[in-house]
């Protein structure tokens, strides 16, 4: 940290949640400053941004994207390569590394960030999921791993200052997605345009269809137990129409807190960016009315909606399922999305690769990468059973 202003390296910056970070640097620039930027393949957005905040350097994975970056900015580094992501994330140029990107390319370089005591800013639940036992030790002190999902978020806030051994039990809410009123006759008519459609925010397709599933919630179930060092049995889903409340805390007092909001990804940006102060997000985001405000809670109906059933699970076996689970969600979304499967076969086939498995679990993060890559072949091969 350098005179109070926060260095950031921002990766997956032209994604919504890199667009809610950037929307808090924007609006505070005389306390973050952006060094790094970091993209898959968006030239056009990655070149406005370089304009705009005149970072040390950029990175786009996709190498011919990189290729053409340099030609519009010639007297710029652009990195891509693996190695160039972890000279990013350690460089003595950053003091804080976002990770707003989605999949498991960017877990060497949280582990690199970790273990070189940079603050950290995670929206990537995959990380987790996939590669907790050879992430979570890294963390070197508390609050240095800072969740920006809003409902991690929200559990985080309701901790601080609590020792996790007084946590009864938590719950991380849901709006319920598009489809919490259909019947199960009707889901089977759900198209990809019509999952997309989600009621309160606005995301990338994956994690889009996985809310209309719910399988978000489940997978983030898995990444609570992680985060927040609690047993399966501790960690619950419940619907909030609304998501005005984004996650609650039950003590072994019977004393609750919960962080209420208006549903904007920039709330939780700024409370992980700028902790342990808070600052005004106004006119970023509307203030929460009181009145008139009601908010009701009810549980899932995983008969209904049975991807939350099996990330549940896979929450108590642990082992190789988590990372399995992912890889099958994957593949299984993607063939939902070419409607080479509707959307009740979705966890269909999660269900089937899952079943499959009769191997052992991984003892390093390489295996544990092979298990997922084992879990997305499976899934092909299972669509191929089942296309339209």
């Amino acid at each position: 940290m350098t005179n109070n202003l926060s260095r950031l390296a921002i990766i997956g910056a032209t994604g919504s949640v890199g667009k809610s970070v950037l929307d808090i640097c924007r609006t505070y620039p005389e306390k973050f400053k952006v060094a790094f930027l970091v993209a898959h393949q968006n030239i056009k957005k990655m070149s406005s941004l370089i304009n705009e905040f005149h970072p040390v350097g950029v990175a786009l994975t996709d190498h011919e994207a990189a290729r053409s970056l340099r030609e519009l900015h010639p007297d710029l580094p652009i990195y891509e390569s693996e190695e160039d992501l972890e000279y990013i994330v350690t460089h003595p140029d950053v003091d804080h590394v976002v990770f707003a990107s989605s999949g498991t390319d960017a877990i060497r370089s949280l582990q690199k960030a970790l273990d070189a005591d940079k603050n950290v800013s995670l929206a990537n639940k995959e990380s987790i999921v996939v590669a907790a036992p050879w992430v979570m030790p890294l963390v070197k002190r508390r609050d240095q791993l800072r969740p920006l999902d809003s409902e991690h978020n929200a559990i985080w806030q309701c901790l601080i200052g609590e020792n996790v051994r007084n946590v009864k039990e938590i719950f991380l809410t849901a709006s319920g997605g598009p489809f919490r009123t259909y019947t199960r006759e009707k889901l089977s008519y759900v198209t990809p345009e019509m999952a997309l459609s989600h009621p309160v925010w606005n995301m990338g397709y994956k994690v889009t269809v996985d809310s209309a599933t719910l399988m978000n919630k489940g997978i983030e179930i898995i990444e609570a137990m992680y985060l927040f060092n609690l047993d399966n049995t501790q960690v619950h889903a419940i619907i909030c129409p609304g998501s005005i409340v984004h996650g609650i805390v039950h003590f072994s007092d019977g004393t609750v807190k919960m962080v209420a909001s208006t549903p904007d990804m920039r709330m939780a940006a700024a409370t992980a960016l700028a902790y342990p102060e808070r600052l005004p997000t106004m006119p970023l985001v509307a203030p929460l009315a009181f009145d008139p405000l009601s908010i009701s809670f009810y549980s899932p109906d995983e008969s209904l909606f049975p991807s939350l059933a099996l990330a549940k699970e896979v929450a108590c076996k642990k082992g190789p399922f988590p990372a399995i689970l992912v890889g099958a969600d994957e593949i299984a979304v993607d063939a939902f999305m070419k409607k080479k499967i509707n959307f009740t076969q979705i966890p269909v086939v999660i269900e089937k690769v899952l079943s499959s498995y009769n191997g052992k679990a991984p003892e390093t993060l390489e295996e544990s990468l092979q298990i997922l890559q084992w879990g997305k072949v499976t899934a092909q091969s299972i669509v191929r059973t089942l296309e339209k």
